[in-house]
This record gives structure tokens, sequence and C-alpha cells, in this order.
């Protein structure tokens, strides 16, 4: 691939990825946070559906591949979107993407415990180091915000979405699982907003423009670039540039929140990036543990 090609998608699929907490922290002004959350998803994935279909995509033929799907969606999209989306009413967006964006680190550890996988001392070392750099981005403190909290479930909850894909993806299409695992899981999230919340949407220009640009730009199309890269380049070095994600989380947070960034934040954040691209970068195709998108490459 043109490496100038290259660095623009690179750049493109990060920025989607880390700006959506800045973005959807502006739309919680709006509407609540599983509704926001449930109807980005389902939109995204009402699309995705759709085209799968028209690109005659063999759909699964069994009751059990479905459940698999769902079960994802409940982890990769409910699980993961309902904490980082909850977390933002009580830490700013760059503090809750920093934290979200440590589950590389955390792949690594539940692979090893729950999936007898093995990693290098260099991935490891990223671990340690990422979780330094948690610590210190909680301001040195043992006790958590709520939203700090919600926000390490997330990460929590992509790292066992990951570990189900990297199970049973081989199973599915990569676009039909895509598709279907964000609309189950945007199901799930409006039926959680109906259950858990009082919800509203205030129906403006900024309201809408939100959730398009969420559903479409920051979904759709992040996964869209973020796919081709992993087809057209080596996934393991690929998947290094995550530690982007979070870097733009939290220079879009100061830009359209005016978010201050502390010090011990800056710090910690730095080491977590460190980590995450000590965890990625493979050199190979053996081993992927970022996210969705590199844990499927079929």
């Amino acid at each position: 691939m043109n490496k100038w090609l290259f660095g623009i998608l690179v750049v493109l699929t990060t920025f989607l990825m880390g700006s959506s907490f800045a973005v959807g922290k502006i739309g919680l002004s709006y509407t609540t946070p599983l509704l926001l959350v449930g109807i980005r998803f389902s939109l995204a994935g009402v699309i995705m559906a759709i085209a799968v279909r028209l690109l005659r995509i063999p759909h699964p033929k069994s009751f059990s591949q479905w459940v698999k799907i769902a079960v994802i969606g409940s982890f990769q999209t409910a699980g993961v979107m309902s904490c980082i989306f909850l977390s933002l009413r009580t830490i700013p967006a760059g503090q809750s993407s920093i934290l979200t964006f440590m589950n590389p680190l955390l792949v690594v550890i539940f692979g090893t415990i729950f999936m007898k996988l093995s990693y290098s001392p260099r991935q490891w070392t990223g671990v340690i180091l990422g979780f330094i750099g948690v610590f210190i981005t909680l301001g040195a403190q043992l006790s958590f915000e709520i939203g700090s909290l919600l926000a390490f479930l997330s990460a929590v909850s992509w790292a066992i979405g990951t570990l189900l894909i990297k199970k049973w993806g081989n199973d599915f299409n990569t676009w039909l699982l895509t598709a279907f695992q964000m609309l189950f899981g945007g199901i799930i999230l409006l039926i959680g907003s109906l259950i858990l919340e009082n919800p509203h949407f205030q129906v403006t220009g900024t309201s809408i423009f939100i959730v398009l640009w969420l559903a479409i730009m920051a979904s759709i199309v992040q996964f869209a670039g973020w796919f081709y890269l992993l087809q057209k380049g080596d996934p393991g070095k690929t998947s290094a540039f995550l530690f982007l994600a979070p870097f733009f989380g939290v220079l879009s947070g100061w830009v359209l929140l005016d978010e201050a960034i502390n010090s011990y934040v800056t710090i910690g954040g730095l080491c977590i990036f460190t980590g995450i691209f000590l965890v990625n970068w493979t050199g190979s195709r053996s081993i992927e543990v970022g996210s969705l998108e590199t844990s499927i490459e079929k």
C-alpha cells in the first residue's frame, strides 16, 4: 500500500475512534446515555445489514451461530458502549478514552488465564507499563470515581468481546459479523434504555448531526477504513497504531470540551500508549490483541 494512503487512513480511523468520546459527551446534552448509543449502533447495524444482504454475503443457517453473534454484540457493543457513555457523565472524555483503550493489555491477561494463549516478554512489559500508566492517570489514587470504574469495565467488556471473536470469528464473514453484532448490541442498549433510564431525545440540528456522525463516520467508516488497513498491511504492525486513538480522545476533549490536560494524565497516558504499542507490535500475523478489528481478518 502507498505509504501516504496508509498514513492518512491510520490517522482518519484512529481519529474517529478517539474523537467519538468527546462527540458522544456533547450528545449527552440532548439525550440519555443508553438511548444515544442504542440509536447509534442500531442505525449503523441496520445500514451494514442491508449492505451485506445486497452483497449476497452468506448468513448463518443455525440458531447457535446467531446466538454467538448476539453474545459477541452484548460484550463488544452493548457492554463497551454502555460503560463508556455512562462514564462520560462523571469523568472527562479524555480520561474515559485512555481507560477504555487499555483493553489490549487486558486481552493479554484474560487470554493467558482463560484461553491458555502465550505472549512474548515484550508484550508482558507493555501490560505492566500500561497498568502503571492507569494508576498515574487516575492521579496515583487507589479510590476510583464511578466514571473511572465504568471506563475500566468498558475495557474489560471489550477484551472479553475480542477473545470471543478470536474463538468464534472464523465461523463468520467479517462484514456480516460486524453488522449483526452492532445491530444486536444496539437493540440490547435500546431495551436497557427503556428499563434503566427515563429516555428522552431533544431533536435539533446538532443532536441529529451527532447521531449521524457517530453511526456513519465513527462506526461504519471507521470500521471500513480499519478493515482495509488490516487487509492490505500487516495486522500486527497496523494494530500498534491503536495508541493514537486515546491520544485523539484526549486531544478532542481539550478542543471540543475545553477539558484540562493535567500533567499526571499526560504522563500516565504516555505509559499506556507505550504499553499498547508494545503489546500490539508483533511484526507478524500470529497474534493481534487490540480490538474487534484486530481480532478478525476473515
